[in-house]
């Protein structure tokens, strides 16, 4: 997955229509009512501010707003193109000034798809994203004079690291990170190794 780290533009002309999208980061709903708060107030006149977002690593969060233009014709469109670009932590806005010829549903479909897409062509010419990694949280629990086994487990897969370990009564806890590919791997061997130990995912 990867994330904007600064904001881009990417303007186009169908039809007499002016479109502008803009890709701002935006990790939360607060970000993103600010975003939106701001180009609402520069292009006041604009026709229309259709917008879509997603929030996480992992995607926890995403929606769209067709902000007046047919149910389906923009938000949704511009969410499908974040979806496929892997893109998070961010919101795009397409502002539409109306030109006075109507682009029927399909256009408007494929009008907000290009400006999303151009946008991200304009983000990936300048270099301003960073990728971040998925990781999934887990924890293994063993009496504590065996606190040693799940560190000598992790060590067998670079890819895992270790987070914390605790102690309550007998037992000890450990706590790591691993890429999600490695999760059928590590629940295998650790089965291997405990003898039908079992690991706990966040």
């Amino acid at each position: 997955m990867r994330r904007l780290k600064e904001a881009v533009v990417h303007r186009f002309r169908e039809k007499a229509s002016v479109f502008l999208t803009e890709l701002h980061p935006a990790r939360d709903a607060a970000e993103r009512t600010a975003v939106l708060a701001s180009l609402r107030k520069r292009d006041f006149d604009a026709t229309h501010h259709c917008s879509a977002w997603r929030e996480g690593v992992p995607v926890a969060a995403s929606g769209a707003d067709d902000d007046g233009e047919p149910s389906g014709t923009a938000g949704r469109p511009m969410l499908a193109v974040l979806e496929g670009a892997l893109a998070t932590d961010l919101i795009a806005v397409c502002l539409r000034w109306y030109g006075g010829t109507k682009l029927g549903t399909g256009g408007l479909v494929r009008a907000y798809t290009e400006g999303v897409q151009g946008a991200l062509a304009v983000a990936d010419a300048q270099g301003v994203w960073e990728e971040v990694r998925i990781l999934r949280t887990g924890e293994i629990e063993v009496p504590a004079t065996q606190a040693h086994l799940p560190f000598a487990l992790l060590g067998a897969f670079p890819g895992a690291s270790v987070q914390e370990q605790t102690f309550a009564g007998e037992s000890a806890v450990l706590r790591f990170q691993c890429p999600p590919e490695l999760v059928e791997a590590l629940e295998h061997a650790w089965q291997e190794r405990s003898r039908g130990g079992l690991i706990r995912w966040d």
